[in-house]
């Protein structure tokens, strides 16, 4: 295969995957009619149209999927492979990319690679919060944390810190007036403030479980948000009651400023877990990054 050839390839990839050619651009260091005219090239050179093109969008046709399921993880693997040598230059160095949500993101990976990357001035990390289930594999990540559910199974998955608990809390300022929930079906009765999900229309549908009783309430509300700060800032002001992380409410709880409800339907939870793939082959980067996660 001659050398164009590689580059020719590599260029679809990256559109193929980003479906977008200003995105793929901006990761191989091109620009974007410099992309364009590569993957017209590609595809005249093997008599198939392998994208459709729109003024909008980016998709990948049957030919092109059919190319990318076949070639795409070669060109991973030699990637990592690669990466994998920079084992034998002194001090550890490239990026890790981790897929995470954002309770996840602040409460446990900062803490822990913020001193990794004083440590090692040559590692770069990458922290992408985000809701939506992700394949890493396709989309690039060398990493990924979820709830432990929602882990597939041929992942490499590792535990992270302890199961936590969520709340329902809101401001004494919306009570005044109302009742308590004294069950999660009571909350059709109250304003609840959303998490909007990447998934179209898609909010955060709230569980609760009891003993052997499990429930699932679609809440509806006027405010919605895509952070669970933001979420956490509405409940203060008295907009609503909010579904949160137990530990980023309890300075609120203990000084008043809010109140905690359906408490015994709110048991603890799975912890959050690492996954990546297991054919991966490490980085001294990622290694180094396993090792901080699983530090105590």
């Amino acid at each position: 295969m001659r050398r164009k050839n590689v580059n020719d390839y590599q260029a679809f990839i990256a559109v193929a995957r980003e479906k977008s050619f200003t995105k793929a651009a901006a990761q191989l260091g091109v620009s974007q009619s410099a992309l364009s005219y590569t993957v017209r090239t590609l595809e005249a050179d093997l008599g198939l149209r392998l994208l459709t093109r729109t003024t909008r969008s980016v998709s990948v046709t049957e030919a092109g999927e059919r190319l990318l399921s076949r070639i795409g993880p070669h060109f991973d693997e030699i990637e990592s492979e690669i990466a994998a040598l920079s084992g034998l230059r002194e001090k550890p160095a490239g990026t890790v990319r981790i897929t995470a949500v954002e309770h996840a993101a602040d409460t446990i990976l900062w803490p822990k690679l913020a001193p990794l990357m004083l440590e090692y001035p040559d590692i770069n990390i990458e922290i992408i919060s985000e809701y939506g289930l992700k394949d890493i594999v396709a989309e690039r990540y060398d990493a990924g944390v979820r709830l432990g559910e929602q882990v597939d199974k041929d992942m490499v998955s590792l535990p992270l810190a302890r199961d936590f608990r969520f709340a329902v809390v809101g401001a004494p300022s919306y009570f005044m007036g109302k009742s308590y929930p004294g069950t999660p079906r009571d909350l059709n009765d109250h304003s609840c403030i959303r998490l909007r999900l990447p998934t179209h229309g898609g909010f955060y549908t709230w569980e609760f479980r009891k003993d052997e009783t499990e429930i699932k309430v679609r809440i509806d509300g006027r405010a919605t948000f895509s952070t669970i700060n933001m979420m956490r800032q509405a409940a203060l002001d008295g907009l609503g009651l909010a579904y949160l992380p137990l530990d980023i409410v309890e300075n609120y709880l203990e000084n008043g400023m809010l109140v905690q409800v359906l408490t015994d339907w709110c048991p603890p939870r799975p912890p959050y877990h690492l996954y990546y793939p297991s054919r991966l082959q490490h980085s001294p980067a990622f290694a180094l990054v396993l090792k901080a996660l699983r530090a105590p």
